[in-house]
């Protein structure tokens, strides 16, 4: 029994000299001018799709083609919304045709109101109806606008640089307004999403210059900063490599990087290095 519990107590000892080294060498940082983080790329994506209905005649970009900002991208089938411009517009024509014989109408009785050949009561009334119809061609002219913006609407442009990353429809596909038809991953931003812990939260403020490396042997280093530190903690992701138990709280940081040969792309993961230079030093004494 006496050497059971020597061996239990043996046992004890080494548990907590293994915790120790670990907590020394973990927790310690890694370099005293440096901070060392681990996280993953994330490029913002956009789903286009166009704002009328309509059946789809020409998509040009097949996944993983490059378009630049302002490049069309695809077409509906106009026929119905320029059928819709040509009779808003036949309808202002005529609304302005009643509207001049109206405006006539009133000019011929203002010239002989007094001379007893017209009573004041037709003379508003013509007045009223010549009202109605500069309202009715006001509604008419607005009611163009929508008809022309519709027709507009049939064209789908790139709002940025980006790549393709998915062909959702095809040609001769019926779509309703804001049905996705292109996914589209933009090229700017890029950002790398990281988290540190609470003791290193001091050692970090927004625009602080970062590094940003890839798995790749030799490969670009990406200058960055950090663009966003969260206000609230949360534990640390399952997916997250870090020095720190995943149960830790920790506080999620966006570097912003720059991507000069597209060299970064989604959920990559990537390593981040911080200088660590103290922003708050106290100003020099004169």
């Amino acid at each position: 029994m006496k050497r059971l519990l020597k061996i239990l107590l043996l046992l004890l000892i080494l548990a907590g000299i293994a915790y120790w080294v670990y907590y020394y060498w973990e927790r310690k940082p890694e370099d005293q001018n440096e901070l060392t983080l681990y996280g993953n790329v994330d490029i913002r994506q956009v789903d286009l799709g166009f704002r009328v209905k309509g059946r789809v005649i020409y998509m040009p970009f097949q996944e993983g083609d490059y378009v630049a900002a302002g490049q069309l991208m695809a077409i509906l089938d106009k026929q119905p919304y320029e059928d819709q411009v040509r009779e808003a517009q036949a309808h202002i024509n005529s609304i302005q045709a009643s509207l001049d014989n109206a405006r006539e109408f009133v000019e011929r009785r203002e010239s002989i109101l007094g001379t007893g050949a017209v009573s004041a009561e037709e003379y508003t009334q013509a007045i009223s109806s010549m009202r109605v119809y500069q309202a009715n061609l006001k509604e008419a002219e607005a009611a163009l606008g929508v008809a022309i913006t519709n027709l507009q609407d049939t064209e789908l442009y790139a709002p940025s640089d980006g790549v393709i990353l998915t062909r959702i429809r095809e040609p001769g596909t019926v779509v309703k307004e804001a049905d996705p038809i292109y996914t589209l991953s933009l090229v700017s931003p890029v950002w790398v999403r990281a988290y540190v812990s609470e003791v290193q939260l001091g050692d970090i403020y927004p625009d602080m210059q970062a590094e940003v490396f890839t798995d790749t042997p030799g490969g670009h280093v990406y200058k960055g900063h950090i663009g966003f530190i969260s206000p609230v903690a949360e534990f640390t992701p399952k997916t997250v490599e870090t020095t720190q138990l995943r149960t830790d709280l920790v506080y999620r940081l966006r570097i912003i990087a720059d991507n000069p040969d597209h060299g970064l792309r989604q959920g990559m993961p990537v390593t981040v290095k911080l200088p660590l230079q103290r922003h708050h030093e106290e100003p020099a004494k004169e």
